[in-house]
């Protein structure tokens, strides 16, 4: 967990899209829920955070301080960044029997949601969750005639995942690579006149 002395006094918040939650079917199913993130959620979303860069800090020869001041750094410029460039998205803690687990920020255009992140701690890792979750988007975007879209880092376990279910390599961006998923043709409806 980040020291409280790491994280600056106060996570900005956009205010909540008035809009309605994601598609719980199969998340509900296996105890997951949603709710909006708040400004007290800053310390378990920046160690979320810090959960997926473990891998490359151990790389590092830093000692804890110099990881904590990095990863809470990187966590406020990635927190900014999304803040900014999706202003109408969902800022979502994903739960697990009502606790913690996760976050899901999800934007709703009017052809794509756009998966702007989704992580799990690692204790949630690896039980079928995120793809629960992932079915859930795909099913309610196919209502909507819509595509799904999400930025991969090339080594991201759960590329694995997003292949598996369908999701194609669109865009090579260097280390991400942007992944679509679209709506089975057999399910696209056409405009009849």
């Amino acid at each position: 967990m980040i020291p409280a002395s790491v994280l600056p006094a106060k996570l900005e918040v956009r205010p909540q899209a008035t809009a309605s939650l994601p598609l719980q079917n199969r998340a509900a199913a296996l105890g997951l829920g949603y709710r909006w993130i708040t400004p007290e959620d800053h310390a378990f979303l920046t160690a979320l955070y810090r959960s997926t860069r473990e891998a490359e800090l151990d790389r590092t020869p830093w000692d804890e301080a110099e990881k904590q001041a990095f990863i809470a750094m990187q966590f406020e410029a990635q927190h900014a960044h999304y803040q900014a460039h999706y202003p109408d998205a969902l800022w979502l803690v994903i739960l697990h029997e009502d606790e913690p687990v996760g976050r899901l920020y999800l934007e709703r255009w009017e052809r794509e949601h756009r998966i702007i992140d989704i992580a799990l701690l690692p204790k949630a890792r690896g039980q079928g969750l995120g793809c629960a979750i992932i079915l859930d988007l795909q099913e309610e975007a196919a209502a909507l005639q819509k595509s799904v879209s999400i930025h991969v880092e090339k080594a991201n376990p759960a590329l694995t995942l997003y292949l598996r279910l369908g999701f194609t390599t669109q865009e090579n961006k260097g280390v991400y690579d942007l992944m679509r998923w679209d709506l089975p043709a057999d399910q696209v409806k056409t405009a009849s006149y």
